[in-house]
């Protein structure tokens, strides 16, 4: 082991150990010397963008000119009498660090639970509001900053919500839906990447019925958690589902929607049954995304035509909650169990370009047309955007125990063999590993997938990430859960 190896070690050790010292923070409930209850609530808040709004998640902007469903920030607050936490999933695509920090500043101020006990991630949906600026969509401040309030208003209500609660949890799954999206290709049939260069041995989506395409890069993890929470009378407060499925797609020109996460959400709260008395808060279900960076629904072995706009995001949607409902009906439940959470924060490297790239991209810049329209040209413009890039990010990494539950997040678009490797090695019968929680440092390859190329590891705003980053986080990902699991 080098001496950077073993300094990065110590520091990560260091951090978790400070993060352990934190983890039975007392609930008010505790406090007053009540009895230990397991309580939970839930509530969502509407988070849909105005009209106009760039949409990110493409290579080229574009406007938001219809609302096909709407967005939601969907909340769910654990107390056990000893440790409060809370878990908000926003129909977003990605989330800018800024709105991340505001919106546990202020669930702090308005409920005073820490931001280390606070997990926000978002969906991942390509057709949300823009809310990083990303290729050559800009992120609108002003939504940012309503979406942090909405955020925090959400996991008020789920306070307030709160009630004496039984929970249990299960494992499903469901491969016929993912599909690694990177593949290799037959000797000499690489197109080439936006600098010219045919090195990459890999290729992101090489679409339907390709001739070349000889086989998957990468695994798929079809794995379906699940935990489900309900009051003393038998009624569902929330569901709460880790799925790895990048996202779906097929909707409709400028439409705002939450692809099949919404609809799933939908499914289970209008197909699991429900309270009868009107007086009782509504269920929530809450589905939140895995290490899926290099996952989606494109299946290149056939060509598949939808007959009209969402009918896939509502296929897959449909597969994926029967699972969860199969899942449901054969849960157990407990009346209470010990919760913990821990935090750390790990050192990354970026890969910055070299002056001679930024002058050559200048160069590309000088002659190109707005918008810009060849990926050289776009990538062009990434690699001057980087120029004042910082050396290295402060990544967080989050963990949290719900008996026999540990949930663990990353922050960025983490490929599937991440959360493969977490899940295996994890002392918790059931992990969940939620990508894009609490900051938004691109995507996070593996160092193989680093060497193989492909779209996921061209340098730009979304992949900046040294070739280490991911064996770092995996790493702290491990310590915390370990360190969690010990806890009494």
């Amino acid at each position: 082991m080098s001496i950077g190896s073993v300094r990065w070690r110590i520091r990560v050790l260091l951090l978790a150990g400070i993060a352990a010292a934190c983890f039975a923070s007392v609930s008010p409930a505790a406090e007053a010397g009540k009895a230990k209850v397991f309580r939970a609530g839930a509530a969502k808040s509407n988070i849909t963008p105005p009209l106009g709004i760039s949409i990110p998640g493409g290579m080229t902007d574009r406007k938001a000119t219809h609302i096909h469903d709407e967005l939601h920030a969907r909340c769910l607050v654990l107390d056990n009498g000893d440790v409060r936490v809370a878990i908000v999933v926003c129909d977003a695509c990605i989330l800018d660090r800024s709105a991340f920090v505001r919106a546990k500043e202020l669930i702090q101020k308005q409920t005073g639970i820490p931001p280390d006990r606070v997990i926000i991630a978002t969906t991942h949906t390509h057709e949300g509001g823009a809310t990083v600026s990303a290729f050559q969509s800009d992120a609108d401040p002003d939504y940012l900053n309503w979406l942090a309030v909405r955020i925090a208003d959400g996991v008020q209500r789920a306070i307030n919500n709160l009630r004496p609660a039984r929970f249990g949890w299960g494992l499903g799954k469901e491969d016929r839906v993912v599909f690694n999206r990177r593949y290799f290709l037959k000797p000499g049939t690489m197109p080439p990447d936006p600098w010219g260069r045919t090195s990459d041995t890999v290729k992101m989506n090489p679409g339907a019925g390709n001739p070349n395409v000889v086989k998957p890069a990468g695994p798929i993890d079809p794995g379906l958690s699940v935990a489900a929470i309900r009051d003393l009378e038998g009624e569902p407060i929330a569901v709460l589902a880790n799925y790895t499925l990048h996202y779906v797609g097929g909707g409709a020109g400028g439409d705002i929607s939450a692809d099949y996460f919404g609809i799933w959400a939908d499914m289970i709260e209008r197909e699991w049954p429900k309270s009868s008395n009107a007086a009782k808060p509504p269920f929530v279900a809450i589905l939140t995304n895995g290490c899926s960076a290099n996952i989606n629904n494109a299946d290149v072995r056939q060509r598949v035509q939808q007959p009209y706009p969402y009918y896939q995001m509502n296929a897959v949607a449909r597969t994926v909650a029967d699972e969860t409902l199969r899942v449901l009906r054969e849960i157990k439940y407990q009346d209470w169990a010990p919760m913990a959470n821990g935090a750390a924060t790990v050192e990354l490297g970026t890969r910055k370009p070299s002056q001679q790239d930024i002058q050559e991209a200048r160069r590309v810049l000088e002659k190109a047309a707005q918008p810009l329209k060849s990926l050289t040209e776009i990538y062009a413009r990434e690699t001057v955007l980087l120029e004042n890039w910082p050396e290295k990010v402060a990544a967080p990494v989050q963990a949290m125990r719900l008996g026999d539950i540990g949930i663990v997040t990353f922050p960025g678009e983490a490929f599937v063999e991440l959360g493969l490797e977490v899940k295996e090695k994890s002392p918790f019968p059931l992990t969940f590993c939620m990508e894009l929680s609490n900051d938004y440092l691109g995507y996070i390859p593996t160092v193989a997938a680093h060497e193989q190329g492909g779209y996921e590891t061209w340098r730009a705003r979304s992949s900046f990430l040294a070739r280490d980053a991911a064996p770092k986080l995996v790493s702290t990902a491990l310590d915390l859960l370990k360190q969690l699991h010990s806890t009494p």
